[in-house]
């Protein structure tokens, strides 16, 4: 009986120390453009480094300052952010596309 017990014991170790376990995800980061996170943008002027800060927090590979009359093409870019300036020329609107 105690033998019995000490091997299922020790199946039950063996059994534990294969199993692993998987490491904790890194935060990744999403593969589009999101504005969720630079509402911030929004009455800033368009920087270089406003326009690096917000492609940065937006998780865009791309950035367009578009200022009013500007000519834009209307490809739909899921990894792009568009940043919109008024007359002001402050940033009046943050979109993705």
């Amino acid at each position: 009986m105690i033998r019995t017990a000490l091997s299922a014991t020790a199946l039950m170790l063996v059994a534990a120390a294969c199993t692993t376990v998987p490491p904790p995800m890194a935060q990744q980061r999403p593969d589009s453009c999101t504005t969720d996170t630079i509402g911030w943008v929004i009455g800033q002027a368009p920087t270089p480094e406003i326009v690096e800060r917000a492609q940065f927090e937006s998780y865009s590979r791309a950035v367009r300052v578009i200022e009013p009359g500007m000519a834009v093409t209307l490809d739909y870019r899921g990894d792009r952010l568009n940043l919109h300036v008024n007359s002001a020329g402050a940033i009046n609107q943050a979109t993705c596309g």
